[in-house]
């Protein structure tokens, strides 16, 4: 009788993780954003072909498929990290602009504890130190809530600049 396992572990052998849903992905991202950019013009066949040769050699050399393995994981991890904090606030929270902005924080978090790990795992600092990474939280965090302050800064400017337009008109 054959498992799941068993199934999974011949897509494995054949190399299915490793290169074909790694391609894909590639592919598929880089023709959606030449044919939703236009910057080849409407022709899918040019789109198809630049993305099917970007794809093929991002694979060239280990490299994809080793971060792919590595992140992949982390991310499922930061996933059902955000599922749970997703079932908690729905019994806590009726302000979607609150739920809103937690998951934006929360999200920001597991997004750069996954980026770390990731980053350990995979040498891109050669000898990485796993423990020191605790060092770099204020520092994202920082950035985080200057582009925050922002982009609500931006917003609350174009509103005002929309109000001054309709009142003077």
């Amino acid at each position: 009788m054959v498992t799941i396992t068993d199934v999974l572990n011949i897509w494995a052998d054949y190399g299915v993780f490793s290169y074909l849903l790694p391609a894909l992905m590639i592919f598929a991202l880089i023709f959606g954003i030449l044919s939703q950019s236009k910057i080849l013009g409407k022709n899918k066949g040019v789109n198809a072909i630049i993305a099917l040769a970007i794809a093929l050699m991002a694979l060239q050399f280990d490299y994809v498929a080793t971060f792919f393995a590595t992140i992949f994981p982390y991310a499922g991890i930061g996933i059902s990290v955000l599922l749970v904090a997703l079932i908690l606030m729905g019994m806590i929270s009726d302000d979607p602009k609150v739920s809103r902005w937690v998951f934006f924080g929360i999200g920001a978090l597991i997004f750069v504890i996954v980026m770390l790990y990731t980053i350990a795992d995979y040498s891109w600092l050669g000898s990485y130190d796993t423990q020191g990474w605790i060092v770099w939280i204020p520092l994202v965090l920082i950035i985080a809530g200057v582009i925050v302050a922002v982009v609500v800064g931006d917003k609350k400017s174009n509103q005002n600049n929309q109000s001054n337009q309709n009142n003077q008109g």
